[in-house]
Formats: structure tokens, sequence, C-alpha cells
């Protein structure tokens, strides 16, 4: 999709995940790169090394996004060690309880920038437990998570991962996904809860994201993208993005569409295929 031209108006809202763009720059310096490369909205991965950091490591990546004039929209739930293969914490029964010591802090965190989307990540398999009590588990830490992000005015999102890359994740497709979010708004009585349409891992696992955008849509708390299959930057792959943009333009999903895809190539080198003047949220809103 070299042509800028074919992305869709009326403008999608797009933000920038910091964790995977600008990495070739320190944390604290890329709320200003993305700023710089025309974005207003950002999102992260859990970025501390430990679920409950010192206050002056959250005050100085809050002053960085604040300083950047950047609004942060999603944030992780403290995942683990993501370069190391983990997953997410919270249906595993050795690291519940780092998970729990995580959740005031990031909806805190969050809510001090005025973030409403918090992802949880459920976590790899535990091969000591069984699918029920993990999934049991889950369903706990998944209910505290989401009363105390209700407490913020904060939706908890709960993604499906590409069992390529995450052969361990148990979580692979938006049907196993809506029906656990399904499980927990109606049985736990969970209103604030909602899946993250991870485009890009639903389309490795061979799901047609075109009608998904169309016949469920409603249902998304946060979309993200990337291409397929390298995971690069829209037009580097196989993906019709004019169409998929559009539809989902078009959809009844109103929030950020996160960018949350490997550049091929220096990070701010990398938005060539999206106008300056559409990466901002400023845009979508004078033009509403």
């Amino acid at each position: 999709m070299s042509d800028a031209a074919h992305v869709p108006e009326p403008a999608l809202r797009y933000d920038v995940n910091l964790s995977i763009l600008f990495t070739e720059l320190p944390l604290l310096q890329r709320p200003a790169a993305a700023a710089a490369a025309g974005f207003d909205a950002v999102e992260l991965w859990w970025p501390f090394a430990e679920p409950v950091p010192s206050n002056r490591e959250l005050d100085e990546l809050r002053d960085a996004l604040l300083d950047a004039g950047t609004r942060l929209v999603g944030l992780n739930f403290d995942a683990g060690n993501m370069a190391a293969g983990d997953r997410g914490l919270l249906s595993r029964p050795g690291d519940s309880e780092r998970f729990r010591a995580n959740i005031d802090v990031a909806v805190g965190f969050a809510a001090s920038l005025g973030c409403t989307t918090l992802n949880a990540l459920y976590g790899n398999r535990d091969p000591e437990s069984s699918v029920p009590e993990q999934r049991e588990l889950a369903t706990e830490n998944l209910v505290l998570a989401a009363r105390a992000a209700e407490r913020a005015g904060a939706t908890v999102v709960i993604e499906a991962l590409n069992s390529i890359e995450s052969p361990d994740y148990p979580i692979t497709s938006s049907h196993e996904a809506l029906d656990l979010i399904d499980y927990l708004r109606v049985i736990h009585d969970v209103p604030n809860i909602a899946f993250l349409a991870d485009l890009y891992h639903l389309a490795r696992m061979g799901e047609p994201i075109e009608q998904l955008v169309e016949r469920r849509a409603d249902r998304f708390g946060h979309v993200q993208i990337a291409d397929v299959p390298g995971r690069g930057q829209p037009g580097t792959g196989d993906i019709d993005w004019p169409v998929l943009l559009d539809r989902l333009a078009k959809s009844a999903y109103s929030g950020h569409v996160g960018l949350e895809y490997k550049p091929v190539g220096p990070s701010a080198d990398s938005f060539e295929w999206l106008p300056r003047h559409l990466r901002t949220t400023a845009t979508v809103e004078e033009s509403v």
C-alpha cells in the first residue's frame, strides 16, 4: 500500500504502540518521537520490569508522555517477560500474585493519564495445571481487574494471539475470546470487558478479518494492526489495507487503531502509508 491516498476517510483514530515502535530509542524518548512523527496518541505494553515500579519510574514516564503532548490510550497489565515468551500472568497459579499486585498500579497509572483501555493477556498454558483450573483462576483475576478498572471508568480487553508465534497461548481465535468475554459478562456480571481485535494475529490464524470487522466491530474494545505474515507496517505484506481500513472506518467501532507492528526500517520512516494529517486524534474530532 504505497499510495497514501488510499487510506480511507472518514479518518480512523490511530495510535502508536511505543513498546514495539521507536524501540531504537530509550523508553522516555519515545513519546516525543511519536509526536515528532505526527501522532498525539500512544499505547504501551507494561513498560516496567516489576509489577510495582517505584513512584519515580511512574512519574518519569508520565512526565515524558505529558511533555510530548501524547495521550496514553491503551496500557497492558503486567504480562511477565514478553521477550522470554511470557504472554500474561492471570491464568497461571505461579504468577497470579504478581498479576494481582499489578492491578491497582496499572489502573492507577492509566487513570492518571485518562487512559480507559487496559489489556489483560491470558497467559500461557501451565503444564502443572488443568485447563479448567487455569480458566477458573483467570476468571477470578479478570473479575478483580475489571472491578478495579470500572472504578476508574476503564474497560479491560482480552485478545487472541496466533499459535504460530505463541504456541502455548490458549486463546487463538475471536470465537474463543468472545466466549470468555460473554461468560464474564453474563455469569459474573462484568460489563466493562471487551474484545481486543488484533487483526494481525487473527489474520495469521486464517480468520476472515474483513468479515469480522463487518459482523463484530460492535464488540471491539480496541483494534491493533500489522501486515501479514511479517508483522511489518501496512504495505509490506498480504492484507488489502484500503478495503480493510475502509470497512473499519465505516463500522460500529469508534476507538483507536493501534499501530503494533515491527517497522521495516527505522520507525520514523514506517508511517509513509498514513498521511500526516490523518495521524492525530484532533483530525478525527474536528471532522465529526
